[in-house]
């Protein structure tokens, strides 16, 4: 395969342009539900692009006591980050043959980036409530991230140690979804509260707190780079409900039927999302690692016995 081919696949289809417009499309769609399920009318189609490009033409203002490189790196790597393991999520996906034995490690390193963006940010701003935001993000980093790599401990038993992200799909097309098994469906479950943790969204938005911490490790961002951390999120809102889905949900094939079933799913996820965000007041930071450890690190080990007894 030529190397324009690569070029295309993560900066055009299905990388950073094509993630970007669907995440914004996205954004305006969590917003407008999240705005009826509070009885307001919500944004115009149109509004995340707004903000967007508002935030990019804005000047960016960099503290005398930042890091410069570090503070400027920062949100570039976690835009990288949520664009690359988009595009091989999606390229596993729509061109089977291009997947590679081991993909599914790489895509939780680059499922990483985004959070760690966030926490070299805040520290490289040298604001102490930055700082705060940072830790609480990299506490909870440790608690999610156990509790999502048992979660595919599930798939790797249930598929016979596949690592290959087009290996997992095609096991779940010849016998069933991990999901539709009694320690898939657990898996499926941690899978969703990991992936609403690594969004930053309610409960688990104890980075920014806005009312706690003004706006936490984000709090000296401004202009281009806060723009490209909103961006960042608008893409991983696309990302991480796609991941649930290939991973446990049936995944997705290049057929058109495949194709349709893939973003009926994806819907679905996201208004769970969008549910789980309205409902629920956040929780501290003891809570949230409580909640990770014992909660869904509990049900993650049943999942790991079930899936060993092959149920």
């Amino acid at each position: 395969m030529s190397p324009a081919w690569y070029g295309f696949w993560y900066l055009i289809f299905p990388g950073f342009l094509f993630l970007s417009i669907c995440g914004i499309f996205v954004s305006w769609l969590d917003r407008k539900l999240t705005a009826r399920l509070q009885f307001r009318v919500g944004p115009p189609l149109a509004q995340p692009l707004w903000d967007v490009l508002k935030l990019m033409g804005k000047e960016t203002i960099i503290p005398r006591s930042a890091s410069r490189g570090l503070f400027i790196f920062s949100p570039l790597l976690g835009l990288s980050g949520a664009s690359l393991a988009g595009a091989l999520l999606l390229v596993a996906g729509l061109w089977p043959e291009q997947s590679f034995v081991g993909d599914v490690i790489v895509l939780l390193y680059l499922l990483l980036l985004p959070s760690l963006a966030i926490i070299l940010g805040g520290l490289a701003s040298g604001n102490p409530i930055a700082g705060v935001g940072s830790a609480r993000e990299m506490k909870l980093l440790f608690a999610y991230e156990l509790s999502l790599i048992i979660a595919l401990g599930v798939i790797l038993i249930q598929t016979g140690g596949k690592l290959s992200i087009a290996d997992i799909i095609s096991w779940q097309a010849q016998n069933r979804a991990i999901a539709l098994s009694f320690s898939g469906a657990l898996a499926l479950i941690i899978a969703v509260f990991s992936a609403q943790a690594k969004l930053s969204a309610v409960p688990f938005d104890l980075a920014e707190a806005e009312t706690e911490l003004s706006a936490g490790a984000l709090i000296e961002y401004s202009g281009v780079l806060l723009g490209i951390y909103k961006l960042t999120r608008m893409i991983m809102l696309v990302v991480m409900p796609m991941f649930v889905v290939v991973l446990f949900l049936g995944g997705l094939e290049p057929k058109l039927t495949s194709i349709i079933w893939a973003i009926i799913k994806y819907l679905i996820l996201l208004l769970v999302f969008v549910l789980l965000r309205n409902t629920n007041p956040r929780l501290r930071i003891d809570q949230a690692l409580r909640f990770f450890w014992y909660g869904m690190g509990g049900i993650g080990l049943l999942a790991i016995i079930l899936a060993l007894l092959r149920w």
